[in-house]
């Protein structure tokens, strides 16, 4: 497992780009008009946007908070120091469950069948690949300490015990959020978009009020893109 991790982290920024192209594989429905009546498209529109939105909010109080090297070095496993506070004070693993919840929203959101039994379990095997092979190159630099750190913190579920403590301590850096984060967010957004327009066409009034609609939004998110990159590379906002 740590060798199919190791090999999954190095690929796993291709690996999601993948995950999305399959969202519009064509397959049955996992919510469906026979089963939910006429109105059944509202359960994965609503429940697949919140659950996405969600997965986002954890990632962003995450960076906000405490911030880890996310990327590795040179493709592989890599860690200065062992990060435990913020959201890694109830969770070892806060960023991935985040992107769970984010690839399980539009998951549903795509109201793909295939999508959520076969591609979300898959997703779910190599995420747990991936963060062995984290903990196996943590527990050999930090030892007994990242050990007690495993005793105390779950690997994939939250303690929300002492949440709103941790919260009221810390600053939230939320430049630090939107320079680590807008790619992962511009990509994020076009996503949606494509999905609500190509999923969900019937719910414009014509071919030509959806395609506008599109159009402004993905003009907005590239704003948004162009705006946070050039405050990035001009280093009006500090690179924190």
């Amino acid at each position: 497992m740590i060798a199919i991790g190791n090999f999954f982290f190095k690929y796993r920024n291709n690996l999601f780009i993948f995950l999305y192209l399959l969202l519009f594989v064509p397959s049955p429905e996992l919510f469906t008009a026979n089963a939910f009546g006429p109105n059944y498209y509202l359960i994965p529109l609503v429940s697949g946007l919140l659950t996405t939105f969600a997965g986002e909010i954890l990632r962003g109080m995450t960076i906000g908070l405490a911030y880890i090297i996310r990327g590795g070095r040179d493709k592989k496993v890599y860690a200065e120091k062992l990060v435990t506070e913020g959201l890694f004070n109830h969770c070892r693993n806060p960023l991935y469950v985040g992107n769970i919840l984010m690839l399980a929203g539009v998951g549903i959101l795509s109201n793909s069948l295939l999508y959520v039994v076969i591609v979300l379990p898959l997703f779910l095997f190599i995420y747990q690949a991936i963060v062995l092979a984290e903990e196996n190159f943590l527990r050999n630099k930090f030892g007994q300490q990242f050990d007690e750190y495993t005793q105390k913190v779950n690997r994939w579920l939250i303690d929300f015990r002492g949440l709103g403590k941790t919260l009221n301590s810390m600053e939230f850096n939320y430049r630090r959020w939107l320079l680590k984060e807008y790619n992962t967010l511009f990509v994020w957004l076009l996503g949606i978009t494509a999905l609500i327009g190509y999923k969900y066409a019937f719910l414009f009034e014509s071919g030509n009020a959806r395609n506008g609609i599109m159009t402004g939004a993905v003009l907005i998110f590239l704003g948004f893109y162009l705006a946070v990159r050039y405050l990035k590379k001009t280093g009006r906002w500090a690179n924190t």
